[in-house]
């Protein structure tokens, strides 16, 4: 089995990023000097990753614009001489081939997963959540693709959480396979602590067998009164073979404001132009945040 396509959700309202995400679409907040989105498709293009399907609303053409040409932008540059730049601009519009569907309800990220049907066809597919950024030696999402042609089964990525956190996630019950890779017999969506299956929470990624449209489609709505992927996958790993990869990397939340300043940080930190004079500036605010020194 070979994954050559991908597909994005991110058609949510942005609303734990309010009032930033009113008119700017949260995927399109920039993260130094590229917008959050732009990270996860470099991260599906490393993997491998051919097509992939973007999953927006009507309010997030920004996106689309984003990874095309801009003809008179390129020009300015271009007689300008500044030809660095002109690459830069030219270069997301490269990156892969990308296309977009609306998903024209908000019914819940089965239902967005839903709206890929015709782009995947009958093909195994991966999926990166719009919201989470992984950084990692090897791409998070090629752990799984290895993992899920390994042992011909759809891939869940998954890594440990505390008790106090399982209830933002779907918590896994599970077998283990081998080093990092169990098999998946159930899960259960935003458990309370009594209610978790274990510590082991899905997180942002998956590749799945195109046998989920079905399910998704004769899903009723669950949690929240939306059409939940968590609740297709409980299906889905009772009929094949499903499992979960204990991924290496950090993974961040990049749809509320902690997540996005602790990936700012991180991401200004590594960055050549931004890191030295980010280390100086933090070291000269820690000083004025711990107080005078004690004699």
């Amino acid at each position: 089995m070979k994954v050559r396509k991908a597909v994005i959700p991110a058609a949510g309202l942005g609303t734990r990023m309010l009032p930033a995400t009113k008119t700017v679409p949260k995927e399109m907040l920039p993260l130094v000097d590229k917008p959050v989105i732009q990270y996860i498709i470099e991260e599906a293009v490393a993997a491998g990753i051919e097509d992939i399907l973007v999953v927006t609303n009507r309010a997030k053409s920004a996106m689309d614009d984003y990874f095309d040409y801009h003809p008179e932008l390129e020009r300015k540059l271009s007689e300008a001489g500044k030809w660095a730049e002109l690459e830069t601009v030219r270069s997301t519009a490269d990156l892969a081939n990308i296309f977009y569907v609306r998903q024209k309800e908000t019914k819940g990220l089965g239902h967005a997963i839903w709206r890929a049907k015709n782009f995947i066809g009958s093909e195994p597919f991966a999926v990166l959540l719009g919201d989470d950024i992984m950084r990692a030696e090897t791409p998070v999402i090629r752990q799984l693709i290895d993992g899920a042609e390994k042992f011909g089964a759809s891939a869940v990525g998954t890594q440990w959480v505390s008790a106090e956190a399982i209830g933002k996630y779907s918590s896994l019950q599970i077998e283990p396979l081998e080093r990092n890779i169990f098999r998946v017999t159930d899960m259960n969506e935003k458990p309370t602590p009594d209610k978790m299956l274990s510590n082991y929470a899905i997180l942002g990624r998956y590749v799945l067998s195109p046998s989920i449209f079905e399910i998704l489609e004769q899903t009723p709505p669950g949690y929240g009164g939306e059409i939940q992927l968590t609740d297709g996958l409980q299906t889905l790993c009772r009929r094949e073979r499903v499992i979960a990869v204990a991924f290496e990397g950090k993974r961040y939340d990049t749809g509320n404001i902690t997540g996005f300043l602790e990936a700012t940080i991180d991401f200004s930190l590594d960055h050549p132009d931004t890191g030295p004079w980010l280390k100086a500036f933090l070291k000269e605010r820690a000083k004025e945040y711990s107080g005078p020194e004690t004699p």
